[in-house]
């Protein structure tokens, strides 16, 4: 029976407690953290760790890498849970599996094996060779043929040689600064750039499909050499005539490479669209050349008025090797379908042209003569290059392509070519 005294001893203690508890609470959600805690935490000379709560926190490395760890004992030694690394893996998504990992040791278990057990029974071990084929394949419908083409390329001659039989979750950052090393001794600096980029994107995808916990790719910031800006070296005007005589004459060069390239003086097309040009994209009674969107920069499509000059290496690219009636310039090595991205520019070295122009400058060539005649506007000489209008206000009085335009242009612009060549023939 409760006397006047207990109850009052029993309101007291419930008192102290809920103080008590509510101190406890407040202590606890003052040490948790937040979204914007982890956003703002910046990295510092040594690694450091935010702390959340029930053995949850954050390791902020050196490198800017933000990874979630769950500290625990399991039969009284302390060890450590990777849970994943942050943005990919939210606060709230960290608790969870955390949380996860705690039910685990109330029922015996070792969260950190029980993870390693669960990937060996699904296979999740996998090569970095094939999980880079599996994000591979995801991607390349998003770009277009060339793009895609080059990527794997790219993979298979600089990447899997080194790491690709590695599992994917066992590779170190220095395996990635090798690569990039071995690329940059080439002189290859931008191709190291985007090595690198693909190999962090193949990472990214490993962590998020639960294949790895670390993308060491994203510890390289800093190691690449800074590249050197350079624009695309366009041909002197003034040896434009020579140029031209030159590769009439260049017999050494394979006639495929000949043709593109005068394919792509006579277009101003971008070397790649030349290259992946296919026979069902020209339209020949209408003197058309119609490049789909995919195959396009900046995604849109582009018609592309042929001059007669034009047509004429089209008749002769139907006699070309390997002409198979799919692409207009066949490649000239055994088992490729198409001309590699090298071919061209390869052809200007051989002519020795190497450090005095590039293909991609012919357009450059294009727009300055051009230009500097009175007869052509700048918005059809922008239309012709394929260029997209910056001013949005503009673009929307400016919807249609000035085909018809555009086909006196460049049939003035093969006329200029042929009578360039003419002349210095008569010298």
């Amino acid at each position: 029976m409760c006397t006047d005294r207990s109850i009052y001893t029993l309101r007291v203690l419930y008192t102290h407690f809920r103080v008590y508890a509510t101190k406890a609470l407040k202590a606890t959600k003052a040490i948790m953290l937040t979204d914007v805690k982890i956003r703002q935490a910046k990295p510092a000379e040594k690694n450091y760790r935010l702390k959340d709560s029930h053995g949850l926190f954050l390791e902020v490395k050196a490198s800017g890498l933000k990874v979630w760890l769950y500290r625990y004992r399991y039969r009284g030694k302390q060890q450590i849970y990777t849970i994943g690394r942050y943005p990919a893996v939210s606060l709230a998504e960290a608790r969870q599996k955390r949380d996860e990992a705690r039910l685990m040791l109330d029922q015996g278990k070792n969260p950190s094996y029980e993870k390693r057990r669960a990937r060996q029974q699904s296979n999740a071990k996998k090569s970095f060779e094939t999980v880079a084929l599996e994000w591979w394949q995801l991607q390349k419908d998003g770009w277009s043929q060339e793009h895609a083409e080059a990527v794997i390329a790219s993979l298979r001659r600089d990447v899997f040689g080194h790491i690709g039989m590695y599992d994917v979750d066992d590779i170190k950052p220095a395996q990635v600064l090798f690569i990039l090393r071995a690329i940059e001794k080439r002189g290859a600096l931008e191709q190291a750039r985007k090595v690198l980029q693909r190999i962090s994107a193949v990472f990214r995808y490993a962590i998020q499909s639960g294949l790895a916990d670390y993308n060491p790719a994203q510890d390289m910031k800093g190691a690449l050499k800074p590249k050197e800006t350079r624009h695309m070296l366009a041909m002197p005007l003034k040896e434009l005539p020579e140029f031209l005589r030159k590769l009439d004459q260049a017999l050494y060069l394979h006639k495929t490479t000949r043709l593109a390239i005068k394919f792509v003086i006579l277009t101003a097309c971008r070397s790649g669209e030349v290259r992946g040009a296919t026979w069902d994209e020209i339209d020949l009674e209408s003197a058309t050349w119609t490049i789909p969107a995919e195959r396009m920069k900046m995604r849109r499509e582009h018609r592309v008025p042929l001059s007669r000059q034009a047509l004429e290496v089209l008749e002769q690219a139907k006699t070309l090797p390997g002409q198979n009636g799919t692409y207009v310039f066949p490649g000239i090595r055994q088992g490729s379908q198409m001309l590699s991205e090298n071919t061209l520019q390869y052809g200007l070295h051989r002519m020795g042209y190497k450090g005095i122009a590039t293909i991609h400058g012919f357009r450059s060539v294009f727009s300055t003569i051009a230009n500097e005649t009175t007869q052509w506007s700048a918005d059809v000489i922008e239309r012709a290059l394929a260029h997209v209008d910056k001013d949005s206000v503009r673009a929307a009085y400016n919807r249609g392509d000035l085909l018809e335009e555009r086909r006196k242009l460049m049939q003035w612009w093969g006329d200029f070519i042929n009578d360039v060549k003419k002349n210095e023939e008569k010298k």
